[in-house]
Parts: C-alpha cells; sequence; structure tokens
C-alpha cells in the first residue's frame, strides 16, 4: 500500500489485519474492559506498531497463554502472518491484583502467564488448544476468564479514577486533590496499576483521543485534530505522536480512514 510505503512499512496494528472487540460477559466485567479477535492477514509481512494505550492484556496466541504489559512507546512484535490473536484487555485497575504483579515490572514486556506465578494454566492451554475454530476459542476463553474470576480480588477503586482521569485531560494536581493523596502516592499506585507515573499516562490516554478521532473524522485537518485531541497546537501533537508511535499524524489519519484493509 502506498500509506505503508511512505512510512517505512510501518502499519498500525489495525491495519495489519482483521480486528474486532467485544464487550465482555457480565461476569467479566469488573475485571476487563474488552475481549478482542485480531485474524492477521496472509502474505509477506508487515511491520506491524502496536501502539500504547494505558492496558495491560491477557492474550492467546502460538498456543500460549501470554501477558502483555503496558507500553511507553509503540512496540513491533513479530507474529507470522495468518495467526488470530485472543485477548482480553484488563479494566483499570484490575490488572496487578489478578497477575499478582506490579505493572511497573511488564513494562515494554510480553511474558507466559506461566512464568509470573500461576501455576494451573498447563489445562487452560490444552483445552483451547482443542478448539476447532478461533469463534469457538474466544467463547471458551471468555468461560475459562469467567471460572478463574471468581477467586480474584476486586479491582482497585482509585485506578479507575486516574484513568477516568487521564483520559479527559483532567491534570495530576486536580486528581491528588480529588483523591486526598500526596504526589508520592499517586506515582506509587500510578506504577502500581499502570506501569508508569501519572504525566505518561496523561500522554498515552491524549494519544489515544488523537486516534479516535481520525476514526471519526477523515476530513478534519490536522490542526485541529491537535486542539480537538488536547495538544497545545500541531507541533506538539505531530512530536508526540511520533514519539509514541514512529508514525506521523497525516499518515495515522491516512491509514485509519483507508477504505480497504491491505492484503
Amino acid at each position: 500500500m502506498a500509506t505503508e510505503k511512505r512510512n517505512g512499512g510501518i502499519l498500525l496494528a489495525a491495519r495489519a489485519g482483521h480486528y474486532r472487540e467485544y464487550a465482555p460477559p457480565p461476569a467479566l466485567r469488573r475485571h476487563f474492559s474488552r475481549l478482542w479477535l485480531h485474524s492477521l492477514h496472509d502474505g509477506p509481512p508487515a511491520t506491524m506498531a502496536i501502539v500504547p494505550d494505558g492496558y495491560c492484556d491477557l492474550l492467546w496466541i502460538g498456543g500460549r497463554l501470554v501477558v502483555a504489559g503496558p507500553d511507553r512507546t509503540a512496540a513491533f512484535p513479530l507474529i507470522r502472518p495468518g495467526t488470530t490473536v485472543i485477548g482480553a484487555r484488563f479494566a483499570p485497575g484490575a490488572a496487578a491484583p489478578w497477575l499478582k504483579t506490579p505493572l511497573s515490572a511488564l513494562v515494554g514486556c510480553s511474558v507466559r502467564l506461566s512464568d509470573i506465578g500461576w501455576t494451573d494454566t498447563t489445562d487452560f492451554e490444552a483445552r483451547l488448544q482443542d478448539c476447532p475454530d478461533a469463534a469457538d476459542a474466544m467463547a471458551l476463553f471468555a468461560r475459562l476468564l469467567e471460572e478463574a474470576a471468581r477467586e480474584e480480588a476486586e479491582p482497585a477503586a482509585d485506578a479507575a479514577v486516574i484513568f477516568a482521569a487521564a483520559d479527559s485531560g483532567c491534570p495530576s494536581p486536580s486528581l491528588r486533590h480529588r483523591l486526598d493523596i500526596s504526589e508520592r502516592q499517586l506515582r506509587r499506585r500510578c506504577h502500581q496499576h499502570f506501569g508508569y507515573g501519572a504525566k505518561t499516562l496523561e500522554r498515552i490516554r491524549r494519544f489515544q483521543r488523537f486516534l479516535d478521532l481520525c476514526r471519526r473524522s477523515h476530513a478534519m485537518p490536522l490542526a485541529q485534530l491537535a486542539l480537538e485531541a488536547g495538544f497545545a497546537d500541531q507541533a506538539h501533537m505531530t512530536r508526540e505522536v511520533g514519539e509514541l508511535s514512529c508514525l506521523t499524524p497525516a499518515v495515522i489519519l491516512d491509514q485509519l480512514n483507508a477504505r480497504e484493509m491491505p492484503d
């Protein structure tokens, strides 16, 4: 594709296959914000960029259960063409209690679930391996998570407040006042539940607001996109988007509004 060539072959992950999201069943909604399925195209592999979003995901990929920790900048995983990935995106504040691990230990990492203390993954993986197709695997994945969720602690309530504030562009001083905590306490809670501090989370969620605007409007000028997303100006947006994704705002806008998916 022309878009891909203009950026050295880099494609946003959503453009490197067929990606779908689903609301989790009621029993999982405390712990997971979305379930998702990503089927990559066959053919020559593209350089796929998975951009940061402030979340942590549990994946079923290549016959293994894997935890994809939060990212500070884009990740470029090597995934075989034709692979189907099933995922569950942890709700804010749910991942650290579920995984019994602070997310600061998982930033930029993808690790097997069994490598961070889960000892009962063998049966989980074996049952998923026996599924005849992706739809059956997706349904079983949700059922197995429901079974596991019965034993899990409630997500941290303050983490949801911190995430919502970052999502709305609320500055951290206002957030500290709202939660009645010190800057040090806020930093500790952010590192526990998101992997990094409040300022980094704010940058990442502002970038995600930009992506949402790009998906909704292909005709909006870049300067207006910058202001709507919460950047100081277009130059600020260009710098931040480049640092977080290795792509330019114009190319992202082009990719997210392309009519056809790449072969």
